[in-house]
Formats: structure tokens, C-alpha cells, sequence
């Protein structure tokens, strides 16, 4: 259903959503809109996630540009917006309407959330990009930059962050409700696709489908419908795996809460892995230095069906009546422990010795709503790329090139040395491309 709320209507919502906690701060608006006016967005992909993605912007505001390589996927979005544009190439789509839009969303596979988001923030148009930020640690880092240079507001989608009970438990770990932090657990379902599968045949590209700008800045190859529309999730040149995948959301909590930022080093056992696609399991072990306020802390990661000892759960009424959730996190400390059965952290029960706190915390107005009220006041989204998206995700694909280097199943790999500061892994520079990727067919950040 197509949204037409006036610029004036939308300012009003956003000052009733916001009186009493979303005051001014942060990034002041590089051209503020006149408080009549609507964000005018234009979304890159708008299928699958896209969807409603574009949804909420058309809620936020007015859509005004669409761009999907799936002429089937663009023509559906376009009957719900009738007034957006249709492009196939989103550099065609930002070079028409740079006067036009405000703001972009970013919804298309992994390996395209750098170079897309990159664009748009380089002509000074706010951004939500969906999770991970971007599939390799060099192009998060760049988009933080891209967005502080070029004073833009910007958003991360993992929605869950919004949610009171991710930021009501970080705040009771900061409080130091467990203690001293000594270990995080996170585990996910995930993959729920194929992996640790080989390169795929070569198919005809269906008429409907833009190969050539699917492919983006990653070397060419021939179709395969194992790439689209969901399944690139596995591979290394598309995707980010289990853990790109899911961390934004199930690691968010603990991230927030134990400041999960620049590990020192991280090392990966898996069920190995040709290097095409991620191995079927993996279990990743990250180290975190002390900072001012907790001692050094240790992340665990298990995906593919690897899980925590169950020892750790002990006490838990969860636990007890359903058993260990299939997803989840558990934040251990010298008091008691923290466990969220769920994929966000949304809910949570304490164990051990560890005891409720009151604890004071920003409530949010809604995920996409930070966005629109960051474009009108300058007070940043929480998941905002340079602050807290951005190093997030930056931890994540760490993990990720640790599971790279173990592709000898059952094994532990090799045990990398991060220096985060010049994003290098210390004593080797045969992992440099992994850090930061070789943009192809002209694409640049």
C-alpha cells in the first residue's frame, strides 16, 4: 500500500515519537529539511529483505527511486510504489536522482552493501544498509569514515537493537549485575542453506535477471540460481556464512553490553571448507583485551549445530523446561551469568549469584524510526556506522577470516594476531585480500 504522508505530518509524528528522550546531539544535519517537508528515499533492493526495507522507508517518508536486478522483484515493488523511478544499476539510479532523494536504503546481497552504500554516502545521502554492514572489515571501516566525512546519518538493520529488554540487559552487564565479565557464549541455527558445497554449473541467466550487475564488484562468473536469490549467503565471494549472517543480531547484545570491540586475536575449528563456499559448522574463539572497566574477556561462536556445555545453564527455568534454545547467548561473570534464548537478546533471565538491577537506558522509538528522526534532529541512531555498526561488524568478519584459515576439518586453524588500529594480521600479509577486497568491473568505495 502506497504511503503519501505530507512532510509537515511526518515532522509532526517524529516530535511527538521523540518529546522527552530522542533530544538533539551527535552528527548536526549537513541540510536539514524545512519542517514541512518528507525524506525522500531511494532503495537498492526490494525483494526478499528489501522489501521491507523499502516498506519502512515509504512509512518514514516517500519513495520516490527503486533499483533491483530482478526485473520480477522491481515491477512487484514498483506496483506499491507508482511514483518511484525503476533502474536495474543503482550508480545510474544515484546519478539521475542526486537531486531527488535524501536518503538510501541498502538491501541487496553482502558483497554489494560496500560499494552501494559507499556511493550514496559519497554524494551526501543519509543510509540504512542492512546486516552485516558489508562483507569484508576494510569496506566497514571505510563506510564509517565515508558517513563521519560526509556528515550523514546512517543505520545498520539489525532491527533488534531497538528493542528495550537488548538494551535494558547490556545496561544491567555494564551495571555489573554478573560481575567482572569472564566469557560470552553466542550459538545460531544457522546455515540454513548450503555450504560446504563446490562451484556450481554454469546456467542460462533467466530473462528477468541483470547478471551483470548482480555480479557487482565481485569477479565474474557464469549464473547459477545456487547464487540467487537467497543461497549466496554461503559463498566466500558473495556472502558472509553462519556467522555474517546471524552475529548482528544474536552477538548485538553482549556486543553492547561487554563492548566487544578490536579483539587482539581470534582462532576457528570447522568442519573444513574448499574455500568456495563456508564449512558446515564452525566454532570460533575471540580475544578481548581488558578496558577501563572489565577485565580481558573471551567470545565463543558455535554454528551448524555446535553448542555451549550445557553445565553453564544450570538454574536456568528456560532451560530447565525446554532445553538449550537453538540460538541464543550467554554472558558469564564472576557473580552469576546473563542467558538470552532468543536470536536478539529481546528477553533474558540471570543465574547464579547474579541480581536484578534497576538500570537507566535509552528507549528507542522504533529500528527505521531512529534513522527518519536522526535525518531531522542529528541525534544518531544507535547502530550508526562509524560508532557502533561499523566495529560490530568489524569483530564479526574477523571471526570469519579465522574460518578461513581452518579449512582442514576437525582442526584448529591457525591462531590470528589482530592489530585493529591498521586492520593487519600480525606476521603475515597473506591475508591482506581478505581485509580489504579487490573491487572489480569498475566499482570503487
Amino acid at each position: 500500500m502506497k504511503t503519501n504522508n505530507s512532510r509537515r505530518t511526518f515532522l509532526k509524528a517524529t516530535t511527538v515519537a521523540s518529546a522527552g528522550y530522542w533530544v538533539a546531539g551527535g552528527i548536526a544535519p549537513k541540510e536539514s529539511l524545512a519542517a514541512n517537508e518528507e525524506i525522500r528515499f531511494a532503495c537498492i533492493g526490494v525483494g526478499g529483505k528489501g522489501s521491507s526495507d523499502s516498506a519502512d522507508a515509504g512509512k518514514a517518508g516517500k519513495v520516490v527511486a527503486i533499483c533491483d536486478i530482478d526485473e520480477e522483484r522491481l515491477n512487484k515493488a514498483g506496483e506499491r510504489f507508482t511514483d518511484a523511478s525503476k533502474y536495474f544499476d543503482f550508480r545510474k539510479m544515484l546519478d539521475e536522482n542526486n537531486k531527488n532523494i535524501d536518503a538510501v536504503t541498502v538491501s541487496t546481497p553482502d558483497h554489494c552493501h560496500g560499494v552501494a552504500t559507499a556511493a550514496a554516502l559519497a554524494l551526501g545521502k543519509h543510509c540504512y544498509t542492512q546486516k552485516p554492514l558489508t562483507r569484508t572489515i576494510w569496506e566497514s571501516r571505510r563506510l564509517g569514515e565515508l558517513a563521519a566525512e560526509n556528515k550523514c546519518q546512517t543505520q545498520m538493520g539489525n532491527q533488534g537493537t531497538a528493542n528495550s529488554g537488548v538494551r535494558e540487559a547490556a545496561a544491567m552487564i555494564k551495571a555489573g549485575v554478573v560481575g567482572d565479565v569472564k566469557e560470552v557464549h553466542v550459538w545460531t541455527n544457522r546455515p540454513v542453506w548450503p555450504q560446504g558445497i563446490g562451484q556450481p554449473a554454469a546456467e542460462e541467466v533467466p530473462s528477468f535477471i541483470h547478471w551483470d550487475e548482480w555480479i557487482g564488484p565481485a569477479e565474474k562468473r557464469p549464473y547459477s540460481s545456487a547464487y540467487h536469490p537467497f543461497k549466496w549467503r554461503g559463498f566466500w565471494d558473495f556472502g558472509t556464512g553462519a556467522l555474517g549472517d546471524m552475529a548482528c543480531h544474536t552477538l548485538n547484545m553482549p556486543y553492547m553490553g561487554c563492548d566487544l570491540q578490536n579483539p587482539t586475536s581470534v582462532q576457528a575449528t570447522t568442519s573444513g571448507h574448499n574455500k568456495v563456499t563456508y564449512p558446515s559448522w564452525s566454532q570460533i574463539v575471540f580475544e578481548f583485551p581488558a578496558n577501563d572497566w572489565r577485565g580481558a574477556t573471551q567470545l565463543y561462536w558455535y554454528d551448524g549445530g555446535k553448542l555451549p556445555a550445557q553445565s553453564l545453564f544450570a538454574g536456568s527455568e528456560s532451560f530447565a523446561k525446554k532445553g538449550l534454545s537453538s540460538s541464543g547467548c550467554l554472558v558469564v561473570g564472576s557473580k552469576g551469568s546473563l542467558y538470552s534464548p532468543n536470536d536478539y537478546g529481546a528477553t533474558f533471565e540471570l543465574l547464579g549469584g547474579a541480581e536484578k538491577k534497576d538500570v537507566d537506558y535509552d528507549r528507542s522509538p522504533g529500528h527505521f524510526r531512529e534513522l527518519a528522526m536522526a535525518i531531522k534532529t542529528g541525534k544518531e541512531a544507535k547502530s550508526n556506522f562509524p560508532n557502533y555498526a561499523g566495529p560490530l561488524t568489524e569483530t564479526i568478519l574477523l571471526g570469519n577470516l579465522a574460518v578461513f584459515a581452518a579449512d582442514e576439518g576437525e582442526k584448529q586453524g591457525e591462531k590470528i594476531s589482530w592489530n585493529a588500529k591498521d586492520m593487519k594480521v600480525l606476521g603475515t600479509d597473506k591475508y591482506d585480500w581478505m581485509v580489504k577486497p579487490d573491487l572489480k568491473n569498475g566499482y570503487t568505495m
